[in-house]
Order: structure tokens, then C-alpha cells, then sequence
């Protein structure tokens, strides 16, 4: 049985747990420290999505936070882009190429570019060429792309952040897009979802990251009507009876999925189909007392499930007469998974600044 009324949304609790993140990660976590460029666009995200960043951080912080993820960018020879963190590398001078062991990461370069968009940057220090030469670099043969160039995991969800990479460029010249739409098409399943690689189990996740890549490839038009109420009757029925989205068929109920599943609905334009007062009170459950969201009920929070259940409540809020005003949020950008003001931002500097035919002679 459902609660009738909303409790608060902690939304200053939320930021401050993130903002703790950003310094240091309680011992629950630790395990993650490796893909520390992801987790500060967790922590980032949620500050920005609640509007707590400026009350909860000073400008030297934003300015070591900017420092430290351009610290990240590095060069060599497959081009350009933004690895993980420096956990198992030496310090290196800014012009030192990285060795083969040290190579840039497509999931960390879209998270970098968005956390940098996050913090206001003016992108100077972008280097533009070689992040195309990066995403040249890690597409494969069947369309899709591997997280490094070398190798890696390659699926929708790398797939995903250089659709979301060349979309902040504005520029479609580092991959062979109709191969990628190909693959993406070959991920679909009989249930209406997506796997993360073809002949995979539709996962929410994954669905989201193909369903966003064709719209910003102006492609989602390219899926027949049968094929999209297939694919909604599908992420409705992942609904469960305590509000919260599974992210797989017959599966428990996990928060994240309310982003993953809710924004899917939403791409396709069926995003009234969800049953928001009951989603938001499954993740007003997950709400730890001392700040965070945690995947389910009872479990310890992380950024992760924090960001991605304050980025549902943002896109597919409750009515006003079912909560309160802390459930308000910033509006989200449902195809880059960032505040509007955070993805105009990053479509108005990333790209190469345009040259004036004036200014050619």
C-alpha cells in the first residue's frame, strides 16, 4: 500500500552526501575509486540537479574541481580524451603522451565534458581534433564502440556517450554513423527493449542509451509504431507495484531504473504513462537519513543511485498537490542526462568556435 502524501525530498542532505563524495569516499564505496571521473559527475550532477552546487561549494572548490578533471585529459597516439583518474599512473607533464596501459576512456571523456559543462568552463584547453581522432579510435568494425581504443567493454552504453560526445562537438565527423545506427538496431530484442550488445537480455539501462542515441541522431523516427508501443508497453510493464522501475524483466525494483526506464518513456514521448506519485514515493523510501539515495530501501547510498534518482524526480515530477515544494527540481535534459542550463551550456562552448569568413583572409 502506497503512502498518500510525499515525504520531503532531503534535497540539502542529497548534496551535502555528494559534496562529502567529492572529498572522500566512506569505506562502503571504495571499490569504485577507480572510475573517480564518473563518480564526481555523480556527485556534480546532484548539485546541479537540486540547484545546491553555489550553496554548497565556494569558488576555489569549483575551481580545484575544474583543475583536477583537466588533469585527466591526456594525449597520444589515438587521440585525445579524458581517462579515469591517475590512480595507477605517475605524475606526467602536460605534453607527455600516454603509454598503451594509460589510455583514455569514451565513458570518462563524455562524464569530464559534462562535469566541466557542470562547472561553467569555457573549454580553452579543449582539444578538439584529437577527441575526434579518440572516437575514431574506438569504433569497431561492427559499428559499435569499446570503451578504449585498445579494447574494453564495447555496447550501447559506450555507444551512447559518443553519440552524446559528437552531439557537444557538434560535429558527427569522428564516427561512421550509419554503422552505429546499424548496431543499435542489432541490439534490439523481441520484448520491445534493448541488450547491451545483440542476443542480449533488454536491460533499462541499456534501452535508455539506445533510444537517446536515436534521437540525437534525429533517427528515432526510423522506428515503426508497432515497434514503439512495443517498446513502451514493454518499459511500462517494468513498473512495479512499489512505484519503483525494475531494470529487467521479473526483477526487483532498483532506483536508478527510474531514470533509466522513466526517461526512455519520456524519449518516445510517453513519459504521462508512468505513475509518478508512486515512483517518487519508492525513491523517497530509498532516502538515507543522513543524506543520499540508496538503490532500494535499507541499503547504503552512493552518488550513483543519488544522481540518477534526483535526475527521474527532475524529468517526470509529481504533481504539485501530491508533494511539497522540495521535490521541485531543475529541469532536465532527458537525451544528455544533465540540467537544460548544464546541456545548453555545453552545445554553446564545446563546439569549435566558428570562423567568420571575414576572419579567413
Amino acid at each position: 500500500m502506497l503512502p498518500t502524501s510525499l515525504p520531503p525530498l532531503s534535497k540539502g542532505s542529497h548534496a551535502t552526501h555528494c559534496k562529502r563524495c567529492l572529498s572522500g569516499l566512506p569505506s562502503s564505496q571504495v571499490d569504485v575509486d577507480p572510475a573517480k571521473l564518473a563518480l564526481s559527475f555523480y556527485c556534480l550532477g546532484s548539485l546541479d540537479v537540486s540547484d545546491e552546487l553555489e550553496k554548497k561549494s565556494r569558488d576555489w572548490e569549483r575551481e580545484q574541481w575544474r583543475e583536477w578533471i583537466w588533469s585527466q585529459q591526456t594525449r597520444g597516439p589515438y587521440g585525445t580524451g579524458f581517462r579515469s583518474s591517475s590512480y595507477m599512473t605517475t605524475e606526467k607533464s602536460a605534453t607527455e603522451e600516454y603509454s598503451d596501459h594509460d589510455t583514455p576512456q569514451i565513458i570518462m571523456t563524455y562524464a569530464a565534458l559534462l562535469s566541466l559543462s557542470i562547472l561553467r568552463d569555457n573549454f580553452s584547453r579543449l582539444d578538439r581534433k584529437g577527441l575526434l581522432d579518440f572516437l575514431r579510435s574506438c569504433q569497431n568494425s561492427d559499428g559499435s564502440f569499446s570503451s578504449e581504443p585498445l579494447g574494453g567493454d564495447s555496447d550501447l552504453r559506450t555507444t551512447f556517450c559518443a553519440f552524446s560526445i559528437s552531439t557537444m562537438l557538434d560535429d558527427w565527423s569522428g564516427m561512421d554513423v550509419t554503422s552505429a545506427l546499424q548496431f543499435i538496431s542489432s541490439c534490439r530484442t523481441y520484448e520491445g527493449g534493448y541488450g547491451q550488445s545483440p542476443f542480449g537480455e533488454a536491460l533499462g539501462g541499456t534501452t535508455y542509451c539506445a533510444l537517446a542515441s536515436l534521437q540525437l541522431a534525429k533517427q528515432l523516427e526510423t522506428l515503426s509504431s508497432q515497434d514503439r508501443q512495443k517498446t513502451v508497453r514493454w518499459l511500462v510493464q517494468n513498473q512495479a507495484s512499489n512505484g519503483g522501475f525494475r531494470g529487467r524483466t521479473n526483477k526487483d525494483a532498483d532506483a536508478c531504473y527510474c531514470f533509466w526506464c522513466g526517461a526512455s518513456l519520456h524519449v518516445l514521448g510517453a513519459g504521462d504513462l508512468v505513475d509518478k506519485a508512486a515512483m517518487s514515493s519508492f525513491i523517497a523510501s530509498c532516502q538515507f537519513k543522513y543524506g543520499g539515495i540508496a538503490k532500494i530501501p535499507g541499503e547504503h547510498p552512493d552518488p550513483y543511485h543519488t544522481y540518477l534518482s534526483l535526475a527521474a524526480v527532475a524529468l517526470l515530477s509529481p504533481n504539485s498537490s501530491e508533494g511539497e515544494a522540495s521535490w521541485a527540481l531543475c529541469p532536465l535534459d532527458p537525451l544528455l542526462n544533465a540540467t537544460y542550463q548544464t546541456s545548453s551550456w555545453a552545445r554553446a562552448h564545446i563546439p569549435a568556435p566558428k570562423v567568420n569568413d571575414d576572419d579567413a583572409f
